[in-house]
């Protein structure tokens, strides 16, 4: 997800959003009726209605400091940057209709479309491109995402720092209204892939002049965007409620109204979408055996580019050990877990990188130098003992441990944290509690653990691709210096502090080479190192079950999370075909 589409941003990622899976299908063909099957609803039925499930509502709409994909995947119906991504996971313009890079690696030119609008009709210049970017440094914005996302653009931390006032006139120049030029601190083949990300996107300065920063975003019914759609209603904690954008200038949506719900608890949307309440809906893995049975091909299981994990504070006793870390990791059957709790319906893993993504290394082992994902609880109990005897202490001195999660009202994700529980404290004789809170303050929390030795001590989290580049999984969650790496690895003063350190530096001349075999084997060595020291302890990828209504139309099979160009509105509509959603509610 970008959740994805994920900093605080660990999205998506990922944090699963189904906008995500669901409108990130969205490719194939241009055309934008069906030739065979059912013809089109009329205009009154054209509504959709994607629940956002999870969450009560959204952190924001201001694209420059969302971090959750419930914050996220709005902001990008309404807003829209440069370039986006395709379902091929390819960069494309969007507001730019051309870009180049320099001999030199680092000056950028972008020239835009002609005749550029925000949604209120007022024209859209490079001036407008500037002020957005620029404002996403603003140091009274605290942006936790533009540091990291836009961390390429030259001097952005000396912004960000209140050290400069602008950066328009330094690495961002407007040298005329078609032409934005963006100057970065080194080459890197992924800087337009990062220029994807919410936080570049541009808003409409005259809007937050008239409501200042934190109240613009409840007036975007009056404009703010450029994206293919605009905020018609948002009853808070209740649902967001957008219209097209009839000045957008790529597709037109078909939809006249896409409509998107709040849901705490993700098993209640699916309980609404058997009833006819919603388009779509996550499949609780209780419910998979039914959803499979759904008549005209409703279900559909969905490869995503997505990792859920566990993760310790290298600055918290016992955890700055690594055998105390390999000990947990090498407790867990991830295979009973994904079979038992999950129904199959996710990979179990070790890895960092997903299977699909750039970079994905095969040959990848765990912390006991094997394949396997079924754990080594023998191993495990050895080596908790061995690094709690270098740390001073032993099994019966060890205080319980205090895991904090978010389980988002999910069954499954109680279930599985219920059954990790218990396979630790079997595994190797200590008290695990769990500590189950609401998913922004899950946000916060860890964003606080940043060099913090009273931060979280464990935690279960996500994360989803941004962009298809090795750099997005490893620079961006493990550098120095990264908001990302809550972990604190390399940040710390443990005996593996200075190979981290080294693992550090190899990430960032990865992110710079050139050479993209030469460049992909370094970000392998680094990987496996980060799983050796337990950086992360990887769960499994995300291969998730959904439902949608058959009327739903322009959805092929090619689902890739981290994926959706806001043109694929343009082939999405509402057919004739049954079962289909109620939408009286919303007409």
């Amino acid at each position: 997800m970008k959740s994805n589409k994920s900093a605080i941003h660990k999205l998506a990622p990922i944090f699963f959003c189904l906008l995500s899976v669901l409108l990130a299908a969205c490719g194939g063909s241009n055309t934008t009726t069906a030739t065979t099957g059912p013809g089109k609803a009329p205009e009154n039925q054209q509504i959709a209605v994607i629940p956002l499930e999870g969450v009560a509502d959204a952190q924001t709409l201001d694209p420059a400091i969302g971090t959750d994909s419930a914050s996220v995947w709005p902001a990008e119906l309404i807003f829209t940057g440069l370039v986006s991504l395709n379902d091929k996971l390819a960069v494309e313009p969007q507001l730019a209709q051309s870009y180049s890079v320099a001999a030199d690696g680092v000056t950028w030119t972008f020239k835009l479309r002609p005749n550029l609008k925000f949604s209120d009709g007022a024209p859209l210049t490079s001036a407008d491109i500037a002020y957005s970017l620029d404002r996403a440094f603003k140091p009274e914005l605290k942006s936790s995402t533009s540091p990291i996302y836009l961390a390429l653009l030259k001097d952005g931390d000396k912004r960000y720092a209140g050290k400069i006032p602008t950066l328009i006139g330094d690495s961002i120049k407007i040298p005329d209204p078609q032409t934005v030029i963006l100057t970065t601190t080194q080459p890197a083949i992924y800087f337009l892939d990062t220029l994807t990300f919410a936080c570049a996107y541009t808003v409409e300065k005259s809007l937050i002049d008239k409501y200042g920063d934190s109240k613009f975003t409840d007036h975007l019914n009056e404009g703010g965007g450029a994206g293919p759609w605009k905020v018609s209603k948002y009853i808070h904690s209740q649902y967001i409620e957008f219209t097209p954008n009839t000045n957008y200038f790529g597709p037109k949506p078909q939809l006249k109204k896409l409509v998107m719900p709040f849901y705490a608890s993700s098993d209640t949307a699916y309980k609404d979408y058997q009833v006819g309440r919603i388009s779509a809906a996550i499949v609780p893995p209780s419910q998979v055996d039914g959803a499979r049975a759904l008549p005209n091909k409703q279900y559909h299981q969905v490869p995503q580019n997505g990792i859920y994990y566990y993760a310790m504070n290298y600055l918290v006793k016992p955890f700055d050990n690594i055998k105390v870390r390999q000990a947990f990791a090498l407790a867990l059957n991830k295979d009973q877990i994904a079979h038992n709790v999950y129904k199959d319906t996710v990979i179990p893993t070790n890895h960092i990188v997903p299977q699909g993504m750039p970079g994905y290394n095969s040959n990848l082992t765990g912390p006991d130098g094997t394949t396997s994902t079924k754990g080594n609880p023998a191993k495990a109990k050895q080596l908790l003992e061995e690094g709690l005897k270098e740390e001073g202490m032993s099994v019966s001195s060890l205080p319980p441990v205090t895991v904090t999660v978010a389980s988002r009202g999910r069954a499954d994700f109680r279930d599985e944290i219920a059954v990790v529980q218990q396979m630790w404290q079997s595994s190797l004789g200590i008290k695990v509690i769990i500590n189950d809170i609401e998913w922004n303050k899950l946000l916060s929390d860890t964003a606080a653990t940043t060099n913090n030795p009273k931060g979280l001590s464990f935690w279960r989290f996500d994360w989803g691709a941004d962009y298809p580049d090795p750099q997005n999984w490893l620079t961006l969650q493990f550098d120095k210096g990264s908001p990302n790496n809550y972990e604190n690895y390399g940040q710390n003063s443990s005996p593996q502090a200075a190979q981290q350190a080294a693992m550090q530096q190899l990430m960032e001349k990865a992110d710079g080479n050139a050479n993209p075999s030469e460049r992909m084997q370094q970000y392998n060595q680094v990987e496996q190192q980060l799983v050796n020291d337990v950086a992360w302890l990887p769960l499994y990828q995300l291969e998730s079950s959904i439902v949608y209504k058959p009327c739903l139309v322009g959805l092929p099979d090619n689902f890739n999370d981290a994926a959706f160009s806001p043109n694929d509105w343009g082939r999405i509509y509402i057919s004739t075909a049954t079962p289909c959603t109620n939408t009286s509610t919303y007409q």
